[in-house]
Formats: structure tokens, C-alpha cells, sequence
């Protein structure tokens, strides 16, 4: 072998270890044992109320336009548990608690007592989706990775709305939770040093697959984030979380309709183990 066949040789085997030495540090840019992110919504709440009547031969149909319940700052909490390579355990939580009141804008009638336009009402809403799903990589690179999700999510729903004109007042609540097999997805890259990290994911809920009692509907839920790390183990992410709840409940003499929507901006602080 000449000198110049060893000299190239030698660079080839220099090149080589090299890139194995890049491909190995960023395989191990994503590989935390254990990932918790804390952090706060700014939630916009949207609701929009259907109903469909039976009375004396006749179908009565009613459906609201989607007016807005107000926005809130809110909890928000999520982790990743991988223990394995292509394996990982997901959690979450969120919670939202706020009311609103508004005036009536035509006469409404109600258990034999008539509210005229003006009056005031208020509703106050709480919702709360907690999950726990297991995904499975797919597609697992250095810096690329797509999984799909199967687990369970449990949902619970409280409206309270209340009037009041002169001395005449009423007062409605209705509540309901559940819980059900979910279905989702994961997308997630970074960066070959780990700072930079992007996840996605989607998820679905069949209402009829759980037990909500006389309700059908289905949950659905996206969100994305963006997340810098100062060091291996801390660092800030901010992006949008997005839900729809949307159910119906049959009654005797007819059925009504329930959805609630929350989204807004998401921030808080990341800590890997």
C-alpha cells in the first residue's frame, strides 16, 4: 500500500468516526428519562347551545349562535415518561374554572316565570381533561421521531347559569364526567444538540366509547409547542392548545346539544431527569 493510499486511508477513517461521533451525540438529543412540563393557558371559551323539542305533533329546533364565556388564565401540566427506546408514557392535565354574566336580550320564559330583556344572567363553567396514553415510535431518528397514542382520557363538565329579575330567580346546574379509550398522534424534531424542540400532537375521543352516561359526542384536542433548553435538564416552552367538546344528550321529548371549545397560547418551564 503506497503512503498516499494510507494517508487517504487514514482520512477516511478520521471522516467516518467522525460522523459516527455527530450521529451518536444527536441520538441522544431526545433521550430523557423523564420529562415534566409546567405551565398556563391563556383559555378563550367558546359555547354554542342546540336542542330539538317534540310537542303536540311538532319538531321545535333551537340553535345559538357560539357566543364567548370570557378568558382565563389556567393551569396546564403534561410529561413524558420514555422507558424505551420507542416507548413512552404521556400525561396531561388541564383545568378551567371562570364565569360570565350578560343581559338578556328578548323576554325569556321559565318553569311559568318571565325574565323580560334586560334582565341579568350568569353561567359559570368549569371543564377539566386529564389523560394517560401510551405511544409507540414509529419513526425514531436523531432528530425526527412520529408516534401513535392509545390510552385513556377523562373529561368533566359543570355549568351553573342563574337569573334573577325583581324577586324572582332561577338556577340551573347540570354536570357530568367520564371516561374513555383515546386515540392519538405525536410528531416531534429538535436540534442535533437537543436546545431546540418541536412537538405536535392530536388526539380523539368517542364519547359512546366510555361511560358519560346519556351523552354522545366526541372530544377533540391538538396542540404544538416550542421548546428551548438553557441546559440537559431545564429550559422554556411556549405554543397553542386547542380542545372542542361537543355532545348531545337524548331526553324524552327530544335532545340537546352542548359544545365547548377553549384554546389560547400556552408558556411554562420544562425540567428532564
Amino acid at each position: 500500500m503506497t503512503p498516499a493510499m494510507k494517508t487517504h486511508r487514514h482520512l477516511l477513517a478520521i471522516g467516518l468516526c467522525s460522523g459516527l461521533a455527530a450521529f451518536a451525540s444527536a441520538a441522544y438529543a431526545d433521550d430523557d428519562r423523564f420529562t415534566l412540563r409546567l405551565g398556563a393557558m391563556q383559555a378563550d371559551a367558546e359555547s354554542r347551545i342546540t336542542g330539538r323539542a317534540e310537542f303536540a305533533g311538532d319538531t321545535y329546533d333551537y340553535d345559538s349562535d357560539r357566543f364567548d364565556i370570557g378568558d382565563d388564565i389556567v393551569p396546564r401540566i403534561e410529561g413524558t415518561f420514555r422507558f424505551a427506546e420507542r416507548h413512552r408514557i404521556h400525561f396531561n392535565y388541564f383545568r378551567y374554572d371562570a364565569g360570565n354574566d350578560a343581559s338578556l336580550d328578548e323576554d325569556v320564559t321559565f318553569d311559568g316565570t318571565t325574565f323580560p330583556a334586560g334582565s341579568r344572567v350568569d353561567l359559570d363553567t368549569r371543564f377539566d381533561l386529564g389523560s394517560v396514553v401510551y405511544d409507540y415510535g414509529l419513526v425514531e431518528t436523531p432528530t425526527f421521531g412520529f408516534g401513535l397514542q392509545v390510552g385513556a382520557e377523562t373529561a368533566g363538565l359543570r355549568g351553573t347559569l342563574r337569573g334573577e329579575s325583581g324577586d324572582d330567580s332561577f338556577r340551573v346546574r347540570e354536570s357530568e364526567r367520564g371516561t374513555a379509550p383515546v386515540v392519538g398522534a405525536r410528531i416531534s424534531a429538535n436540534t442535533a444538540d437537543g436546545r431546540w424542540r418541536v412537538i405536535a400532537q392530536a388526539q380523539y375521543l368517542d364519547a359512546d366509547w366510555g361511560d358519560f352516561g346519556d351523552y354522545d359526542g366526541d372530544i377533540t384536542r391538538a396542540n404544538a409547542l416550542v421548546e428551548y433548553r438553557f441546559t440537559p435538564k431545564f429550559g422554556i416552552f411556549a405554543g397553542y392548545d386547542w380542545f372542542d367538546l361537543d355532545v348531545t344528550r337524548e331526553l324524552d321529548d327530544g335532545r340537546i346539544g352542548f359544545e365547548q371549545r377553549f384554546h389560547g397560547p400556552i408558556a411554562g418551564v420544562t425540567f428532564a431527569f
